[in-house]
């Protein structure tokens, strides 16, 4: 006799085909992330269909960063290809643009715009979301440093992130600290995030006592050689009633930068000649991948900085080197015709 346990109905076997579509729609697919619903999409021609929906990856965009509920920024996404769901697959991952692209014609009038999309969270909490357009057409902009401020010099944002005394190194604002700086471009309609996701750098200044802490994208700039795209956070301490004499730290500054391999701030004509080309560009990881892939090009961009640095400084020495042996022949030659002339008086005498 064939046990019952052992017997098994081929023909029950339930698959996502057998499931409503509304009910994948609006019970499964809605309680997923961004890369979760692309892995889903590419596993079946149903899933895929599903998975296009754009009040989805509106969602998911909100969600993730919520700067992106601006009405101007909600109006470009609109015009994307694919709205949000482009958006997303834009800004999501890290650029890549190791390629050189030296040679490759870049029109600077059809940006005559960049749109800032930035998002700060502590511990999954959002402590300041804000948008800001730049203009990069003036021969102001093209002329000057590049940076795009996020707050207003007399602007601060207050936290309940507690101050980290007694700390330099700021390991819970390194650990808890997550920041997406997304550049858009609304006429080319392409976007990238320009942030590493958690900081790079984290510490407390000795005198002032504020907090740095530093957020970091690495592309490729011209002449094959790489720049940063840096995110400086700082931070100062203020208290509030009810806080039981505890500090706190309260946001001062948010910038955007774009330095070379020397630490030299880049104008606006270079970096937006850089910032062009990377959004041109191909996207790389994304979630855990690309913040590990984030420190580890900021690395390598330290140590090749370091190096570049070193071998500038050996040369300097070996010029003072030279300098300093023929300014010694140079005097000891004017001292030699000094003495040999003031011999020759003395004999005429």
């Amino acid at each position: 006799m064939t046990s019952p346990s052992s017997t098994v109905d081929h023909s029950c076997a339930a698959t996502i085909s057998a499931v409503h579509p509304d009910v994948i729609g609006a019970h499964i697919l809605t309680r997923l992330d961004g890369p979760t619903l692309a892995s889903a999409a590419a596993t079946s021609s149903q899933l895929h269909s599903l998975s296009r929906e754009p009040s989805l990856w509106e969602n998911i965009c909100r969600s993730t960063w919520p700067s992106t509920a601006s009405p101007r920024v909600s109006q470009v996404i609109s015009s994307f290809p694919g709205g949000h769901r482009s958006f997303f697959s834009d800004s999501f991952p890290l650029p890549i643009n190791h390629d050189d692209h030296s040679n490759q014609a870049i029109n600077l009038d059809r940006t005559p715009e960049l749109i800032s999309a930035v998002d700060v969270h502590y511990r999954g909490k959002l402590i300041l979301s804000k948008v800001v357009e730049t203009e990069t057409s003036s021969g102001w902009f093209r002329c000057s440093p590049f940076r795009v401020d996020l707050l207003h010099p007399k602007d601060v944002v207050p936290t309940e992130i507690p101050y980290p005394r007694g700390d330099d190194t700021c390991r819970d604002l390194a650990e808890g600290l997550t920041l997406s700086w997304i550049v858009i471009d609304p006429i080319g309609r392409r976007s990238m995030n320009l942030s590493s996701h958690r900081p790079v750098e984290a510490q407390r200044h000795w005198l002032s006592g504020e907090v740095h802490v530093r957020f970091s994208a690495v592309l490729l700039g011209s002449s094959s050689e790489f720049t940063q795209c840096g995110v400086q956070l700082t931070c100062g301490g203020w208290s509030h009633c009810g806080g039981g004499g505890e500090e706190f730290l309260q946001v001062r500054e948010v910038c955007l930068v774009v330095e070379d391999m020397d630490g030299t701030h880049l104008k606006g004509r270079e970096s937006l000649v850089i910032l062009q080309r990377a959004l041109e560009g191909k996207r790389g990881k994304g979630g855990k991948m690309r913040e590990e892939e984030g420190r580890k090009r900021c690395q390598e961009y330290l140590e090749r900085k370091r190096e570049r640095k070193e071998r500038r400084l050996r040369t300097e020495g070996a010029l003072d080197i030279v300098f300093a042996f023929f300014f010694g022949a140079f005097a000891f030659s004017l001292l030699s015709v000094g003495i040999f002339q003031g011999v020759k008086g003395i004999t005429y005498w």
